[in-house]
């Protein structure tokens, strides 16, 4: 009884935090815009992903969601077929629960859970004037990560359409519901 109480109360909550953001629209600037860095430095033109949809991740190595990266991976590699991407983006922003170099991330990432999905450069997630551009074009959809491995979908415009918490899991029946919804708009 009291696990299908707590699921019942993390399907409420998510789907709390799963609606369509304030703002969501066809005006304003799209993060398939925008251009960063990878993990390792190296010029990226996130205008790559226009046309796929997109879960963009902040994540961090020592938290307790770092396990996540397993289904991260598991879904970017079971979708990237059909237009999919898992994009992560490091901080330390959360208890400082990635103090690592570059180097030291992408050695963590992948020997631990064998990341092949894009990881780009460390950014500050919280609002501010160090904020990165990518997470304050994310925040104007009204959401603001509030810990690790908060994640945003994008549609194929490079446009929020959702917000989940750290809490909901890449597993979680209600973010692969809107996935398929959202690879199945035009």
């Amino acid at each position: 009884m009291r696990t299908l109480l707590t699921l019942v109360l993390t399907v409420a909550s998510a789907t709390l935090f799963a609606q369509a953001p304030a703002g969501n629209g066809s005006r304003g600037p799209s993060l398939y815009d925008m251009k960063t860095e990878t993990l390792l430095g190296k010029p990226a033109d996130l205008g790559d992903f226009r046309g796929k949809v997109t879960l963009v991740v902040n994540v961090a190595s020592y938290c307790g969601y770092t396990p996540q990266y397993k289904g991260l991976e598991a879904l970017h590699r079971e979708l990237s077929p059909k237009g999919f991407a898992v994009l992560g983006f490091p901080s330390n922003d959360f208890g400082e629960q990635e103090p690592g170099s570059a180097e030291e991330i992408a050695t963590f990432c992948k020997r631990t859970y064998d990341v092949t999905f894009p990881m780009f450069s460390k950014v500050v997630t919280r609002p501010g004037n160090a904020q990165s551009p990518i997470y304050t074009l994310l925040s104007q959809s009204g959401y603001v990560p509030t810990w690790n491995f908060a994640k945003y979908l994008l549609g194929k415009d490079g446009r929020v359409i959702a917000f989940y918490p750290s809490d909901v899991t890449p597993e979680s029946p209600l973010l692969r519901l809107a996935i398929s919804k959202a690879l199945a708009a035009p």
